[in-house]
């Protein structure tokens, strides 16, 4: 073998071998958790024991998603968990008397998301500024709807959030549905190259011939879109709306991106990390309840274990460079 052939078959393996160390930490952090959990309680070992530890990281699988999807495009949003808290208002108020009524709000809704996405770009603002203004858009059309928890989820949507298929439980089922096909389109298809080129190099996307205002609308409705139903499961799994349920997702989500592999620059993004980050950051609340530790402590201690799965994952990275 050649010099060259030796060097280009090194640099080939580069990527893989990061793309590894990204995702290895965060399941490494999960399978730690998991280990102390069915330690302390050997019965969560269990299919029931499963869909009680991540129920509740369905919601936040989709949030982190959408939270992922506008990060690959260099931008942050401040205002992923307010528009979640704004979903259950609309799904226990009108999805289960008048569907149409909830699906148009839906598309309203989402449609503002990409506009607020397109002018970001069009006027150059600064996405933290913008999103953090949409959020108090998102916290007040919530409040005026639903001043305070109350309306009822669609049986349809309680019933299937409490299913149990068959092999494995249903948040699992989930999340790996959501990491496979978000793997294959961002990570594989030829169009998720273009968007993680948007984030990456925007001038040799334009250059390509392809819109930058078309990519983001795109972006962030399908960012939107995500959103929503992380909104929807999570009104299942409550059975009520609340404007007020879901403040943490914001910064959980962006946490989870980042533990997943994400970076802030744009363009570098794992679905599969994404996924992992937010299961390891829903497990972190039930670990940390088994540890008896007291809730006024807890986001504090989910912190701690933020910072040491990144701090492990920034000095991986190094040595790989």
């Amino acid at each position: 073998m050649t010099e060259a052939a030796m060097h280009r078959r090194v640099a080939s393996r580069v990527p893989r071998l990061r793309d590894a160390v990204q995702v290895g930490l965060p399941v490494a952090a999960l399978a730690i958790m998991l280990a102390i959990i069915f330690w302390i309680r050997p019965a969560a070992f269990s299919f029931f024991g499963f869909t009680l530890l991540f129920r509740f990281a369905i919601p936040l699988v989709f949030a982190s998603l959408s939270q992922m999807l506008v990060i690959m495009l260099g931008d942050i949003d401040l205002s992923n968990g307010s528009f979640v808290g704004l979903t259950t208002c609309v799904t226990a108020l009108y999805l289960e008397n008048a569907p149409a009524e909830a699906t148009l709000i839906y598309v309203v809704m989402i449609v503002a998301y990409a506009a607020f996405g397109v002018l970001i770009y069009v006027q150059r603002l600064p996405s933290i500024i913008v999103t953090l203004g949409m959020s108090f858009i998102w916290l007040g059309a919530s409040i005026i709807l639903l001043p305070s928890p109350g309306g009822s989820a669609p049986d349809w949507l309680s019933e299937f959030m409490s299913w149990r298929p068959p092999c494995l439980p249903l948040p699992i089922w989930i999340a790996i549905l959501a990491a496979g096909v978000g793997h294959f389109f961002i990570t594989r298809s030829s169009y998720g190259a273009v968007l993680r080129g948007a984030g990456a190099n925007a001038r040799a996307v334009e250059r390509a011939g392809w819109s930058l205002i078309g990519i983001r609308a795109a972006t962030y409705a399908a960012a939107g879109l995500l959103a929503l139903l992380a909104g929807l499961t999570l009104t299942g799994l409550t059975t009520s709306g609340d404007p007020n349920v879901a403040p943490a997702y914001t910064l959980l989500s962006v946490g989870a991106v980042i533990l997943g592999g994400g970076s802030f620059t744009g363009g570098m993004v794992s679905p599969v990390g994404a996924v992992i980050g937010a299961l390891t950051l829903s497990l972190a609340g039930s670990l940390l309840s088994f540890l008896q530790v007291p809730p006024t402590w807890q986001i504090g201690a989910q912190g701690v274990i933020l910072f040491l799965v990144l701090a492990g994952r920034a000095l991986t990275a190094e040595r790989t460079q």
